[in-house]
């Protein structure tokens, strides 16, 4: 969204907070994140017994504001733009991207190939590229779920499972978080999944794979660092 887009939501969040609108109620009215209301209407006076008063002019219009459609058509438009720009990945384009999924989110330490995430198109996505490119023992396949207390465990692993193809009892124990108010009010219904499989030859195999695709990234024209740099750079830093 553009500046002038951001200016109408500051201007709109600080009327609403005017009229004792929580920074709830304004995030939602608006579809931009409470941290970006805060900002706004740190100083403006909000007054809590005001808003007995104030009930009638809050209606539920966060769908139908101008500014939220606007928001869900340029979201929907890149992700068609997006769609036809990617299209239909080839077998080698398939193996770059998880290469490129597990350097952000996979474990580099000595061992084992591991992934986590919350989100089940990823976790999805690393299981059938980690089946496709790799000889997978699928009795070595560990998942254990990293879950709220107060979520339900069973619909979790049952979730969990049919996305993976991993057994129900291939999952190690489950990890239940007590839900910190506030930090955070929005839990993941299924908790996070971390997905691993003990074989320090394999690891080695995939790291071997994706190390090149960093290096080529890096190296690319206009990246930006010559081989050379780059290499000094890498290795000061690891010093």
């Amino acid at each position: 969204m553009g500046y002038r887009g951001k200016v109408e939501e500051r201007a709109r969040a600080r009327e609403l907070r005017a009229r004792a609108w929580t920074l709830p109620e304004i995030a939602a009215e608006l579809g931009v994140a409470k941290s970006s209301v805060s900002v706004w209407v740190r100083d403006v006076a909000f007054d809590p017994a005001s808003r007995r008063s104030a009930t009638t002019d809050r209606r539920p219009r966060g769908s139908d504001h101008p500014l939220r459609r606007r928001k869900l058509a340029e979201i929907e438009r890149c992700r068609r733009e997006g769609a036809e720009r990617v299209g239909r990945l080839s077998d080698r384009e398939f193996l770059v991207a998880g290469l490129g999924l597990y350097a952000g989110d996979g474990q580099k330490g000595e061992g084992r190939v591991k992934l986590s995430n919350s989100d089940p198109r990823i976790v999805a996505f690393f299981c059938a590229w980690f089946r496709h490119f790799f000889d997978v023992d699928e009795s070595r396949l560990r998942l254990t779920l990293y879950l709220h207390e107060g979520l339900d465990l069973t619909a979790a692993v049952e979730f969990w499972s049919g996305l993976t193809a991993i057994p129900a009892e291939q999952f190690s124990k489950s990890y239940r978080a007590v839900p910190d108010a506030t930090i955070r009010h929005t839990k993941h219904t299924y908790g996070c999944a971390h997905v691993a499989y003990a074989c320090t030859r394999m690891q080695r195999e995939l790291l071997g794979l994706m190390h090149p695709v960093l290096d080529a990234g890096v190296m690319a024209p206009g990246a930006g660092l010559e081989p050379a740099t780059f290499r000094l750079t890498v290795e000061r830093s690891a010093n």
